[in-house]
């Protein structure tokens, strides 16, 4: 009896098998076909398969923000039109330094001292270098740490359902995220960044998170030039306005987009009020960070830049004043560990 069901079950998996067998065969011989057939189609019965059949624009959310560079002849006027279209148009990075303008006034790069009109090139070197391990290395440095600073700098924000905020040197997306998910459906974020590699990193995280009410930007902080006058109720900047060539020129962008009653919050590296331990984040910072930066990045000159560019950045007092002559009032700070972070706030009358 048990010899007879062991033959029966035995035949039984080999019919299973077959069958499955089989079945697979009838399916790779069917895809097969329909390849075949779509290969033989003449191309132009194919979906978009010249550039004027793309379609004119983008879902919100998932504007291109690469730059058309390429150099039109006059034999393809059209197509250059229609392909202009998909780019964002209201990125916008001219660098408002140039030698016409600044001649040979300087500033500091970092400890260094270059030309106005030669920093932003410098920064975007940085930047692009770093991009693809920027969110690792942040973990790395802060010992996960900027992510608390993040998420207070987002508790004081005041954001609500509804509302427009604009994300300045937003980079990866972080705070963007956030900010998409807290105005909702009827609200509207724009993640800016002067850096393409860097907007590229934060536009792939958001698209894949399905941020949706997300635009992306490329923008220059002293002019935000593509932004209308009064257009946003929150202003942001983490850890970028250190970078910017002309920090004044920055806050008036700052204040000239945001509308009344509209609140700017900056969170920034800044002075720590602990002298003990100023000396030992001094020393982490130009030992341990360009370490890091050249066994995780391979880039350790860039790290030993962004430290250097902490160290110049203006203390926490300075900056509030600074944010007081371009306009804004009720203006505070909050330090956090320490004063190694700071966030500051001030408001639009």
């Amino acid at each position: 009896m048990t010899d007879t069901s062991s033959n029966n079950n035995a035949h039984l998996q080999e019919k299973l098998v077959k069958d499955s067998i089989d079945h697979n065969q009838k399916i790779s011989a069917q895809i097969l076909r329909a390849q075949t057939a779509a290969s033989n189609k003449d191309d132009s019965n194919n979906d978009f398969t010249k550039v004027q059949d793309l379609p004119t624009g983008t879902p919100q959310g998932q504007q291109t923000t690469m730059p058309n560079t390429e150099k039109p002849t006059s034999t393809d006027t059209s197509v250059r039109t229609e392909r202009q279209a998909l780019f964002n148009q209201r990125d916008d990075i001219n660098n408002p330094h140039t030698p016409e303008t600044d001649g040979n006034e300087q500033t500091h790069f970092g400890y260094k001292t270059v030309n106005k009109a030669e920093k932003q090139a410098r920064v975007a070197d940085v930047f692009t270098s770093v991009a693809k391990k920027y969110d690792i290395m942040n973990d790395l440095m802060s010992f996960g740490i900027h992510r608390l600073w993040k998420r207070y700098a987002i508790s004081l924000s005041g954001v609500r359902a509804g509302q427009h905020v604009l994300d300045i040197a937003g980079g990866t997306g972080d705070l963007a995220k956030v900010f998409s998910r807290e105005v909702g459906r009827n609200g509207h974020v724009v993640l800016s960044d002067i850096n393409a590699a860097m907007l590229e990193v934060g536009r792939e995280r958001l698209i894949n998170a399905g941020c949706n009410n997300v635009d992306f930007v490329l923008a220059n902080a002293e002019t935000l030039a593509p932004f209308d006058d009064e257009s946003f109720d929150l202003v942001t900047i983490s850890f970028g306005l250190r970078n910017v060539t002309d920090k004044d020129a920055a806050l008036r962008a700052m204040y000239r987009v945001l509308k009344p009653g509209g609140r700017l919050l900056i969170l920034e590296f800044s002075k720590p009020v602990f002298e003990p331990l100023s000396k030992a984040y001094d020393l982490y910072s130009f030992t341990a960070l360009p370490v890091m930066g050249k066994l995780i990045a391979n880039d350790s000159e860039s790290y030993q830049y962004l430290a250097e560019s902490i160290r110049m950045h203006p203390d926490q007092q300075t900056l509030k004043q600074m944010m007081q002559q371009a306009g804004f009032e009720n203006c505070d700070y909050h330090n956090l560990t320490a004063g190694i972070v700071a966030v500051h706030r001030g408001f639009k009358a």
